[in-house]
């Protein structure tokens, strides 16, 4: 090792930890559309931080709740509800924040402690276990005592210099998939785009109807293009552009669970089995691994079978409208529609079609218990449908987008792998790192 590690409680690295503020002195009729940034627990379950749907105070109210400020370096826990969630708050784009009342902060000493560092340890299944030690599970889930458990706490410590190394290694992979995950989000945006411009803005056609080319496009593809727009049931559409019952574009297919009871359906098993959760901490609508398998014997009771690679999926039920295209063969449970490909339509663009179709896609669920949306009522939404070629085309177009993402969602997943298995190991300094 490059220099001695020692044992020493949160209390002794602390300049300062201190909890949210009570609910009573945050209300929703405080929030505001701009100021300084509340962070909640949604804010903590992706990455170091996730910095998005955030809700804002005014400054004058961060100012009442200065006790609650937190500033960039310092490391959030959640103390109440969803435990274990730790975040450190990035230098950008914000210069304050506030916790919420389930929220606690620690503000590192610099001078022997270097705060993301001390981050990764928590995220350690050490860390993790030390932070839930005195967790109380009557009621909502919560830490006890929660400035007292923390400040309790011992972590190992390196010297300074090897802190701020083992920090950079594990900050670099995070960097990492976090640029996989930006760079994913952009791809399927201008993907969107394109099917916004080409099939429901119909760009190209009012283009040419103006005399103009279509922009971005060679001339072969701008030939896939009407030059008129005509009235239709769904009001003005391009010319030659049917309307079909969605039913009679796609095949739509139900799943179904086998008895959890009977081990041989499940026990070793290795053929993929969705269900909607699957679906639900996706970062891009592709689905490449599931969490559980069925063996072959299980695979005999789902009724729609094993589904090829580059099948459309929706949750239909608790919620509505979770969306991927599934990568590898798989089979599906009852809370999924699936729509194989086929020679007339493709999974691409049945995926941006449904997006774009979504508040109609959910309005047409109904139930008491929870939403559900019946195979039948989905068949009969009406579609327009652009020539074969065009579909192909616009597919053949995105596809570059989506190959990348795919690419992008294995390299991420190793780069976690490797940071977790790394994690553990550097944390108990058994990696030498001079």
């Amino acid at each position: 090792m490059s220099g001695e590690w020692r044992r020493v409680t949160v209390d002794e690295i602390a300049v300062k930890i201190s909890m949210g503020p009570f609910g009573s002195d945050i209300k929703t009729d405080n929030f505001v559309s701009c100021g300084v940034p509340v962070i909640r627990g949604g804010n903590l379950t992706t990455g170091r931080f996730n910095g998005e749907a955030f809700v804002f105070l005014t400054d004058a109210k961060a100012d009442e709740l200065m006790n609650s400020n937190a500033y960039p370096g310092d490391i959030i826990f959640t103390h109440r509800g969803t435990l274990g969630q730790v975040g450190l708050v990035p230098d950008i784009p914000f210069s304050r924040y506030v916790v919420s009342q389930s929220q606690l902060k620690l503000t590192c000493d610099r001078r022997v402690a270097e705060p993301v560092f001390v981050y990764y340890y928590f995220k350690s299944p050490e860390g993790q276990t030390s932070l839930l030690a005195n967790t109380s599970q009557t009621g909502v889930p919560a830490i006890s005592r929660p400035v007292t458990s923390l400040k309790s706490i011992d972590i190992p410590l390196p010297p300074l210099p090897e802190q701020r190394r083992i920090a950079k290694i594990l900050g670099d992979l995070d960097d990492k998939i976090e640029l996989n995950r930006k760079m994913n989000e952009t791809l399927e945006q201008m993907a969107r785009a394109l099917f916004k411009s080409w099939f429901i803005d119909f760009d190209p056609v009012r283009a040419k109807m103006d005399g103009r080319m279509p922009e971005g496009m060679d001339a072969d593809t701008a030939a896939l293009f009407p030059s008129r727009l005509v009235e239709s049931e769904l009001g003005l559409v391009p010319e030659g552009w049917e309307v079909k019952a969605l039913g009679d574009v796609v095949e739509c297919i139900g799943g179904g669970t086998p008895s959890t009871k009977e081990g041989s359906y499940w026990n070793g098993g290795a053929i993929n089995w969705a269900t909607p959760k699957d679906l639900s901490s996706l970062q891009a609508p592709l689905l490449t691994a599931t969490e559980r398998s069925i063996t072959d014997s299980g695979l005999t009771r789902v009724a729609s079978g094993l589904l090829p690679a580059r099948t459309l999926l929706m949750s239909s039920r608790a919620p509505v409208g979770y969306l991927a295209i599934s990568t590898i063969p798989v089979a599906i449970n009852q809370g999924f529609i699936a729509m194989p490909e086929s020679s007339v339509m493709t999974s691409l663009y049945m995926l941006h079609w449904c997006n774009a179709n979504m508040i109609e896609i959910q309005g047409r669920a109904s139930g008491t218990t929870f939403a559900e949306l019946s195979k039948s009522n989905f068949r009969q939404m009406r579609m327009l449908l652009p020539s074969g070629q065009l579909v192909k085309t616009f597919s053949h177009m995105v596809s570059y987008y989506y190959n990348q993402i795919e690419t992008n969602i294995h390299q991420s997943r190793t780069l976690a792998s490797l940071r977790d298995t790394m994690l553990p190991k550097l944390m108990a300094g058994r990696i030498d790192l001079c």
